[in-house]
């Protein structure tokens, strides 16, 4: 019985045997086993980051020690977007980590998904002095850059996680109670408010509110995905 080549060769693979093929034979790598579209979008990205990293456009990048671009898929259905980086985030370049970003991902597991599954994002990419709020210049400079990931993400929801974010993303001034357990729209994407992690864990009895939140943020989902 001929052996199929693939295995003939993974076979001699694992007793340490060099295995030559010609040139003309040899296996794809890296980029080489993308197909152009994707080699694109992840050229687009890697843009859009390195952007980001030397962005100078308000006196946020003063004071921080490196910006938070975000993480995830980026072909996520689900799109979390919160408000700025705080100490920890800009020490470690990542959106929503230490406590708050455990009960996040616990948040997300409660309703199927994972940090690995959705798209984080913040309003701005840089921490402001002593978390306080964003100021509108510096909200205003750092849009742009979030318009672009919702393009490139193409999220069929967005999950905006506490008040700052909320407001900005609705240009309101409501508070996150009357916002929340309603369906907004982004432009042609639904839209859900819900509780910062932060706020859930000093006010824990609000968690239950949250779990609406995100079970409406499943439903529209998949109504959209329809």
């Amino acid at each position: 019985m001929v052996q199929p080549e693939h295995q003939r060769r993974a076979y001699l693979e694992a007793l340490g045997i060099d295995v030559w093929l010609p040139r003309d034979q040899a296996e794809p790598h890296g980029e080489d086993m993308l197909d152009t579209d994707t080699q694109s979008d992840i050229r687009v990205w890697d843009d859009l980051r390195a952007t980001v990293a030397a962005c100078t456009s308000c006196g946020l990048h003063t004071s921080r020690t490196q910006t938070v671009f975000g993480i995830g898929d980026p072909q996520a259905d689900w799109m979390i977007i919160g408000e700025a980086p705080g100490a920890e985030e800009d020490r470690r370049g990542e959106p929503f980590v230490g406590r708050a970003g455990k009960l996040l991902d616990e948040m997300l597991r409660a309703v199927g998904r994972s940090r690995d599954r959705v798209f984080i994002a913040n309003i701005l990419k840089c921490r402001p002095p002593n978390n306080r709020d964003p100021k509108a210049e510096e909200s205003a400079a750092c849009r742009g850059y979030l318009q672009r990931q919702i393009e490139l993400v193409k999220p069929k929801i967005i999950l905006a996680v506490g008040r700052i974010a909320a407001q900005l993303l609705l240009e309101t001034d409501e508070p996150v109670g009357r916002l929340r357990g309603s369906r907004h729209q982004l432009g042609d994407i639904p839209l859900v408010v819900t509780y910062h992690p932060a706020y859930l864990l000093r006010s824990p009895s609000q968690k239950r509110k949250a779990w609406d939140d995100l079970c409406l943020a499943t439903r529209l989902m998949r109504e959209a995905s329809v």
